[in-house]
């Protein structure tokens, strides 16, 4: 045997041992790596996030204005006829009618002139009965040159002036009779009074330019004064020429849970101021239930037309990067993709899409914080969750 050989058969036991040795630490190395269950548990966990449908449906094309409420009608109550006032028949505030009795002014210094001018019509009415008389008496005899002509011309002119007289006495009278009505000072309007000017007992004047009795405004029906931007007056007149422009008005009132109050445009006015580019509309609004007041501040929301067969979504679901808007768009497995979006209007909390998401497809509309292209997601329940619908 050479020693080759026998060396090999000296170290052939320790190769043995040796590879025995390191099957053993291969299969501790294997017994001490994760499970699938372990490798399981440490992927990243699914966010829970709200969403909402893409649809389509019409949408109104409408602008947005700040207005302010104008009463239909004002009315300065002021007197005709001079004198004292002697009664206010009503409080301040108070809704009147039209023809309602206001005030009253002493009637005693007209009664007293009416009478005097009825007096002197009895006495002209007297004397123009004796000048006709006179001509009838005096025509025939002038026809027989009884009596001469120019005696039966001064007695014409005699009866002519005296029947001239009595228009005049008569017209006095009525003159005295609209004065003595006028003491008794009614509502032109129906509306609702505002501060009393003067109190009973003071001396009037009549048509005092400077003094008013009471004002009175007509607030059923009332106006809403808005403007809008001059490039929207071609839509507008369209508008107007097909029918009602409707016009929704809105008073910010946090106590009331009433909603918006509906009207029309009833005036588009026929110049575009030049200072601002915006041209001047009134609404008027039936104000049934008098929640519009004179001098308010309300936002007006005017509907030009209809945007057929736009796609929507709730307003929330629009993020914005430096890239520009996007939203997410869940997949039918489960993952979410990053959509780049064009949007158009916003009204109600919902967004028109131009451009990036069809209907029918589900996005995103809160919890976009926590998501990143690719990332699972599980759909929250309606009210559970934080903050349904904040988009954040």
């Amino acid at each position: 045997m050479s020693n080759r050989v026998f060396l090999m058969e000296l170290f052939k036991p320790r190769l043995l041992a040796r590879f025995f040795l390191l099957g053993f630490l291969f299969v501790g190395a294997c017994s001490n790596s994760p499970s699938a269950e372990e490798s399981k548990k440490n992927e990243r966990p699914m966010v829970p996030v709200a969403v909402a449908q893409v649809l389509e449906k019409d949408v109104p094309v409408q602008l947005t204005a700040v207005g302010n409420v104008e009463a239909y009608a004002t009315v300065s109550v002021k007197s005709r006829v001079g004198g004292e006032l002697t009664a206010v028949h009503f409080r301040e505030g108070q809704e009147v009618k039209e023809g309602d009795l206001l005030f009253t002014i002493d009637k005693a210094p007209y009664e007293v002139a009416l009478k005097e001018a009825q007096a002197r019509l009895e006495r002209d009415q007297a004397l123009a009965r004796k000048a006709r008389d006179d001509v009838r008496r005096n025509m025939p005899l002038a026809e027989k040159d009884i009596v001469s002509r120019q005696a039966l011309d001064q007695v014409v002119s005699t009866a002519e002036a005296a029947e001239a007289l009595v228009k005049a006495d008569q017209a006095a009278v009525e003159t005295l009779h609209l004065q003595l009505s006028y003491c008794s000072i009614r509502a032109p309007i129906s509306g609702r009074t505002g501060s009393l000017m003067i109190q009973r007992g003071n001396l009037v004047k009549a048509s005092d330019e400077n003094k008013s009795l009471v004002v009175i405004h007509q607030i059923q029906p009332i106006y809403v004064s808005f403007s809008v931007p001059e490039q929207h007056l071609a839509q507008i007149n369209r508008g107007m020429s097909e029918g009602r422009m409707g016009v929704l008005a809105v008073i910010s009132d946090p106590t009331s849970t009433n909603g918006p109050v509906a009207g029309a445009v009833s005036f588009v006015n026929n110049t575009v101021d030049t200072s601002t580019g915006t041209i001047r509309l009134k609404a008027t609004f039936p104000n049934e239930d008098r929640r519009l007041w004179p001098g308010q501040i309300a936002d007006v929301v005017l509907t030009l037309g209809m945007l057929p067969r736009a796609v929507v979504v709730p307003s929330q679901t629009v993020q914005s990067g430096q890239s520009g808007q996007y939203a997410f768009v869940v997949k039918p497995e489960g993952v979410v993709e990053l959509r780049p979006i064009v949007v158009g209007r916003s009204m109600n909390g919902e967004t028109v899409i131009q451009k990036g998401l069809n209907p029918g497809e589900t996005v995103v509309t809160d919890g976009q914080l926590l998501l990143t292209p690719g990332t699972k997601v599980s759909v929250k329940e309606q009210g559970k969750g934080g903050n349904e619908g904040s988009g954040k």
